[in-house]
């Protein structure tokens, strides 16, 4: 019983390692480093977007691009179409300005396969990651940008928000989610690096760009690996961008696990940054904020199983006692999950938080389950 013990309180810390010992182990940490002053630079920069059948918002895109507080003639607003078969390149094509830029796939290949092709065209010295729905502020450039008057820096993050539009459960439920990992995002800054990028709002030096493979995803494989040189990427949460969360629950389930199986990918190309000795405090942030997290279903099971065995093999002693109070809040946990199924039951918040908590992890399972399969996922459709 001993080994079931063992199994069972090591899965539990490794459970609650990425949702309650890494954040306050992080935040108290962080508090004592050292505030990096912001910059002043000013570059020429390449706005990147790619895009795949976004004609109902490429054009908002474009507007909100050129309007920016950021000078025109450093201002390049790349669009990279993976063989949109919609009316997205004829807008594109549509502004003469001299800062937009059109570059088709004609081969349907991914998000990838664009940027490695290119992206070693563009003009700028700072390339700047976004999506089509991504409108940002318009001082969110320059302040990306700023940060690379220190040579140290090799990318920076945005601040990505949701905006109000959409307000069902799927979207506050990720709100919860999500100004928890800002906090999370902003202390790993201050202590080291944060931990890979946001595909929404994220810069990096054009020199440190690599050639990806199609299944790659970009915004956590080229962070990882300027880490491993050396480099530093940091948050800053001033530099904010908007977009809407997914619409329902299961457009966020197809994104989630499209998230853990690529990155789960990225992390075995780029293992060093596993590696303390290499890395620094690095490594224990990518293992407690991201590796942790998406083997929680893995977790959880372990869990669930020991519990349950040794609720039977120690059922008439104290320890038995604990065991079943432990197993029954764990039951109780998907217990409110399932609520949800429930349409009077739906709109009650605690209900479908937990469900989302739940949906993630399953989502997170399948994404391990493609990995470990062999499965690439190169292209997929938006969820708008």
């Amino acid at each position: 019983m001993l080994f079931l013990q063992v199994v069972f309180w090591l899965a539990a810390a490794a459970f609650a390692t990425p949702f309650v010992l890494y954040p306050v182990a992080l935040f108290l940490l962080s508090s004592m480093a050292r505030r990096r002053q912001s910059g002043k630079y000013v570059a020429s920069v390449s706005l990147v977007v790619s895009v795949f059948n976004e004609a109902e918002v490429i054009r908002e895109k474009i507007e909100n691009a050129l309007a920016l507080d950021y000078p025109p003639q450093l201002l390049e607003i790349l669009v990279i179409s993976d063989a949109s078969d919609d009316a997205t390149d004829e807008i594109v094509s549509q502004y003469q300005s001299p800062n937009v830029r059109l570059c088709r796939q004609e081969q349907r290949l991914g998000k990838s396969a664009g940027l490695s092709e290119f992206c070693p065209t563009a003009q700028g010295d700072i390339l700047v990651f976004t999506d089509a729905n991504s409108m940002f502020r318009p001082d969110a450039l320059s302040k990306l940008v700023r940060h690379f008057d220190n040579p140290s820096i090799g990318y920076t993050v945005g601040k990505q928000l949701y905006s109000d539009a959409n307000q069902g459960a799927s979207a506050d439920s990720e709100n919860v989610y999500w100004n928890i990992e800002l906090k999370i995002k902003e202390w790993e800054s201050r202590l080291s690096s944060v931990v890979g990028a946001d595909g929404a709002i994220y810069a990096l030096r054009k020199e440190l760009f690599q050639p990806l493979a199609p299944e790659d995803i970009n915004d956590f494989v080229l962070p990882l690996k300027v880490i491993t040189q050396g480099l530093r990427g940091i948050f800053d949460p001033e530099a904010v961008c908007f977009e809407e969360a997914a619409p329902s629950f299961q457009g966020e389930f197809r994104r989630k696990y499209r998230i853990v199986n690529r990155s789960l990918r990225a992390v075995t190309k780029v293992p060093q940054t596993l590696n303390p000795f290499r890395v620094g405090w690095f490594a224990f942030q990518l293992w407690g904020h991201k590796v942790l997290r998406w083997l929680g279903p893995v977790f959880m099971i372990l869990m669930l199983v020991s519990a349950i065995l040794l609720c039977w093999h120690e059922r008439a002693t104290h320890q038995g006692m604990l065991y079943t109070i432990l197993l029954g809040l764990q039951l109780a946990g998907y217990a409110l999950a399932a609520l949800y199924l429930l349409p009077f039951c739906r709109g009650m918040r605690l209900v479908y938080i937990a469900y989302y908590f739940l949906l993630v992890n399953v989502a997170a399972a399948v994404g391990i389950g493609l990995l470990l399969s062999g499965k690439t996922i190169g292209v997929w459709k938006p969820q708008r």
